[in-house]
């Protein structure tokens, strides 16, 4: 079992060469066309960064270039990762990217990889994420666009999760208790004591970990299935009538519960609250469908709550690691919508009554 924290960033990349990419774009894609420009794409929290090449020529598409921080270092994951310790061939990206191709999930194709450069030439989404389609959408818009997103994510974990593959990384690495700690640990260190600059007293911590383990023996028990791990609206990219699925190089196994908990309690959209209980409905129809066992509706909406209680706690711990770490502070603004979701969720089950106690002490929001 391994563990690990990713590294702090390194120094700024250099820019790709333009002579190297006009000459590749020139000679290794699958179609005709010249090198135009070369445009920095807005970054995330990510080591990598992307730039959008624009090619001139009848047949020519744009094209997106991914730059790895180091040729090779995309080999070990931006997350923190637990299970069995599996050789890595390959980057992940590539890994995880064929798996779900095969699995018929829409992924941008692999024009090219330049391994020496560490730069890959892939399928152009463009520049419209799901967050942004439903930033001014209408009701009605926004529910088809989610049921769209949901309906992707019922097929994307019916279809990658089985058959196994023993060549895909996924399948060697899970969300189990220690990873699942790990995460809370993180909330603790940087979302509870970087973000006020004082200790949590140490039987209030036990107290604390304590109720976390519970959750996480919950979540570590439930059937594990392929997880993307950050599949949200900033991660999901409309490109005309599909819904292109990006950033899944973390992919592992984990709760049905996961991914879905990602997307319907995202940091970055708030939900209504009976679009929620509808696009959960629709995602164990779909599942149903698939084949899946007949599942327990009632107890799959608390193994709901409870993953997202996890994740969301995760997320605005990861918020404050970004700013304080990666010097990135524009995912704050995120931690109150992100701390509401805890909060409701905390007031729903009585069995969390003490956590509740525990945690409104050193994050008031969740009073």
């Amino acid at each position: 079992m391994a563990t690990v924290d990713p590294a702090a960033p390194k120094q700024p990349l250099a820019l790709p060469d333009p002579i190297l990419v006009a000459a590749t774009v020139e000679s290794r894609l699958p179609f005709q066309g010249q090198f135009k420009s070369l445009t920095p794409l807005a970054g995330d929290a990510s080591n990598r960064r992307y730039f959008r090449i624009e090619l001139t020529g009848a047949a020519a598409r744009p094209v997106i270039l991914m730059q790895l921080a180091e040729a090779e270092a995309f080999k070990q994951s931006e997350e923190a990762v637990s299970g069995s310790v599996h050789s890595v061939a390959e980057l992940p990206f590539l890994n995880i990217l064929s798996h779900l191709s095969k699995a018929g999930v829409s992924v941008p194709r692999l024009y090219h990889y330049d391994q020496t450069a560490g730069l890959l030439y892939l399928e152009d989404f463009g520049d419209l994420t799901l967050s942004d389609a439903c930033r001014q959408a209408s009701a009605k818009e926004l529910e088809a666009r989610y049921t769209q997103a949901v309906d992707v994510l019922a097929q994307m974990q019916a279809k990658a999760t089985s058959p196994a593959d023993p060549n895909c990384l996924a399948f060697h690495r899970s969300f189990d208790v220690p990873l699942l700690m790990w995460e809370f640990d993180h909330f603790l260190e940087y979302g509870i004591e970087a973000q006020r600059g004082a200790p949590i007293e140490a039987e209030s911590r036990r107290t604390i970990r304590r109720e976390f383990e519970k959750i996480a023996e919950l979540l570590a028990g439930a059937p594990r299935v392929f997880v993307h791990r950050d599949y949200h609206s900033r991660n999901l990219m409309v490109d005309g009538t599909r819904l292109g699925v990006i950033d899944f190089q973390d992919a592992l196994m984990g709760p049905a519960t996961y991914d879905l908990a990602s997307l319907l309690r995202d940091a970055y959209i708030e939900l209504d609250e009976a679009l929620i209980d509808r696009l959960i409905d629709r995602f164990l129809d779909r599942m149903a469908t698939a084949g899946q066992a007949r599942i327990n509706r009632e107890a799959f909406r608390r193994l709901f709550d409870f993953t997202s209680i996890q994740r969301n706690l995760k997320a605005a711990g990861r918020f404050v690691y970004i700013d304080r770490v990666k010097g990135n502070p524009k995912f704050l603004a995120d931690i109150p919508r992100t701390l509401g979701y805890v909060r409701r969720n905390l007031q729903k089950y009585p069995e969390l009554s003490v956590l509740r106690a525990e945690l409104v002490r050193y994050v008031p929001e969740l009073q």
